[in-house]
Order: C-alpha cells, then sequence, then structure tokens
C-alpha cells in the first residue's frame, strides 16, 4: 500500500504515516516491516545448525555400528579358524 500511495506524498515517511493511521499501526512498525520486507532473506541458521547435528549424530551412530561389526569380526575369526565353515552355516 506504501509503494502504491508514494507519489501522491512529499516522501516516503508521509505516505508511510497516511497508510498506518489506515491500518491501524504506528508509522514506526509499518516502516519496519517494509525495510524488513526488502531486506534479502538470509539463510536460517537454526535450520543449518539442526543439520549439523542430525549428521553428527548419524556420525556417532555409524561409528558405534561399525565398532560392534570389527568385535564380532574378531569374535567369529577367533571361533573359526575356517572362513568358509562360518559361510556354510549362513546358507
Amino acid at each position: 500500500m506504501v509503494y502504491e500511495v508514494r507519489e501522491s506524498h512529499t516522501s516516503q515517511w508521509a505516505a508511510i504515516e497516511a497508510v498506518a493511521s489506515k491500518i491501524g499501526c504506528t508509522a514506526q512498525t509499518l516502516s519496519s516491516w517494509i525495510r524488513k520486507a526488502a531486506a534479502p532473506a538470509a539463510p536460517s541458521a537454526s535450520g543449518t545448525d539442526a543439520r549439523v547435528k542430525e549428521l553428527e549424530r548419524e556420525v556417532r551412530e555409524l561409528k558405534r555400528a561399525n565398532e560392534i561389526l570389527k568385535v564380532a569380526s574378531a569374535f567369529f575369526a577367533q571361533a573359526e579358524p575356517d572362513g568358509q565353515a562360518i559361510l556354510r552355516r549362513l546358507k
């Protein structure tokens, strides 16, 4: 609305005051809304932080699974000198 009535006022502030009185807010509030709307959107830091935390959690889980698999592999290697015997049992 401010941009639509800007040309009929002496300044942008005068247009803001006119529109603000019509919509029931202060001129300062409307001015801050206009600045926020005109500012380029910044990437969401909280979204990035959440993604980093999710990836860190996934890395921890994968490291834990890898350790479990290493222990299991060592266990089976000690328990059965012939690796083919293990494969036969799995079939």
